[in-house]
């Protein structure tokens, strides 16, 4: 009879799983798993970018301190003026330098330094919230592929009740109520192992696009659920996220990045001063009323000073903007601390209310444990059937279940403190 309700519980599990059944299997432990999306979330490589982006700029700002060079060549005809064409051709070269530029480059090159801080913070955070999303999704997966080996033996020992009572009812022993009964049962059991299979599949699903792999592999997740009992500190816990976390250090840069944005926005109002060096070359004489021949070459050394007495009030205009960009970041400087304060207080709260149901689920365990073994002996002696006994022992794995269930609450409740803080405790 057990066979052949092994083969129904196989027949449902091949049905009702959306799985491919010629999907890769992937094996990961949790460290693996982090391992992989830090090398292979989008998400993250997205923010590597913007880094390297950032990067470039400083050196883009970096080009302001050297001189530049620039060459211009033309071929030029005229004609209809004298009695033949004449063929002209012109070359410039112009070697620049700027002296002064009213701090632009300089508060330039400052200000893009500190955005590349801000960037590599963001960077950071991303990392954090996906590590601990990765952890988030492989603990899920993990606690519902327990839930489907529970739901299995549900699903076994309803239908085991219900076999039993059709043969006590063929024997008149108990009525039809009784076995209406059992049957409801026996369906919502299929359909609460279904919905398990459902979560898996879901779960799978989500820890495949966080680490992108093929959609169509199929993780199995190896790890256990631990208890690590330390001590977690609000105050301590607190201090360090405001010196840890990435968005206050991007914040931080990012205010510093605004008033250097301020000096290079006051700097279009400023003196500037360059030194140039200019040599042209020229195929005739076009000093002349008669055409030459040949190539006249000479150059011209000067300094230049210019200073924009009047342009319609457009500094002012971009002085305002950049003064404006400053307070909104400093303003979410302010909103971020009180968030990771919430954030920090949420999660520390969540994490004591872990340790009352551990202790609690804990208690419970001990309790099935000792039921069971106590059936155990009474069924040695034939004073226990083999369905009481099985009833027990789905009782004490329920309790086991449920322990798993306080610990997976502990262990995302811990993560998500370890993140609060900014990471590693």
């Amino acid at each position: 009879m057990k066979k052949i309700i092994l083969f129904f519980i196989v027949f449902l599990m091949i049905t009702g799983s959306s799985c491919n059944l010629r999907a890769e299997e992937v094996l990961l432990n949790i460290d693996e798993a982090v391992g992989l999306a830090l090398r292979q979330n989008r998400d993250i490589l997205l923010k590597a970018e913007d880094v390297k982006i950032a990067q470039s700029k400083i050196s883009e700002a970096q080009a302001g301190f050297f001189p530049t060079l620039d060459f211009t060549a033309s071929r030029v005809s005229t004609m209809d003026y004298y009695a033949k064409s004449i063929p002209e051709t012109k070359t410039q070269t112009t070697l620049k330098q700027y002296i002064y530029k009213g701090g632009k480059t300089v508060a330039s090159v400052s200000r893009d330094k500190y955005s590349l801080k801000a960037q590599e913070a963001l960077l950071d955070k991303t990392k954090l919230e996906t590590v601990l999303n990765v952890k988030k999704a492989f603990y899920t997966l993990l606690l519902a592929l327990d839930y489907v080996r529970l739901n299995a033996a549900i699903l076994t020992n309803s239908t085991e009740h219900l076999i039993m009572l059709k043969k006590r009812y063929d024997k008149g022993e108990t009525s039809r109520q009784d076995i209406l009964n059992v049957q409801s049962s026996l369906a919502n059991a299929k359909e609460a192992y279904r919905a398990s299979l459902n979560q898996v599949a879901s779960g799978q699903e989500l820890l495949n696009n966080i680490l992108y792999l093929d959609k169509d592999a199929k993780i199995i997740p190896e790890g256990e659920f631990i208890y690590d009992e330390k001590e977690f500190a609000f105050d301590k816990a607190f201090l360090k996220a405001i010196q840890d976390r990435p968005e206050i250090k991007q914040y931080t840069a990012q205010e510093q990045a605004d008033k250097k944005s301020i000096e290079v926005a006051k700097a279009s109002a400023r003196p500037s001063v360059y030194a140039s060096w200019d040599y042209y070359s020229r195929s005739n004489a076009s000093l002349t009323f008669t055409p030459g021949k040949g190539w006249q070459d000479y150059s011209v050394v000067g300094i230049t000073f210019s200073w924009p007495v009047f342009d319609g009030w457009a500094t002012k205009a971009k002085v305002d903007q950049a003064i404006a960009d400053l307070k909104q970041t400093q303003l979410f400087k302010d909103k971020t601390v009180k968030d990771i304060a919430l954030e920090l207080k949420q999660a520390y709260l969540d994490l004591k209310g872990s340790f009352v149901k551990i202790d609690a689920s804990k208690a419970e365990v001990d309790l099935y444990r000792d039921t069971f073994q106590t059936a155990k002996d009474k069924y040695k002696v034939g004073m226990l059937s083999s369905l009481d006994l099985d009833d027990i022992s789905l009782g004490y794995r329920v309790s086991i279940f449920n322990y798993k269930q306080a610990l997976y609450n502990y262990t995302i409740a811990s993560e998500s403190f370890v993140k609060a803080t900014g990471g590693i405790q």
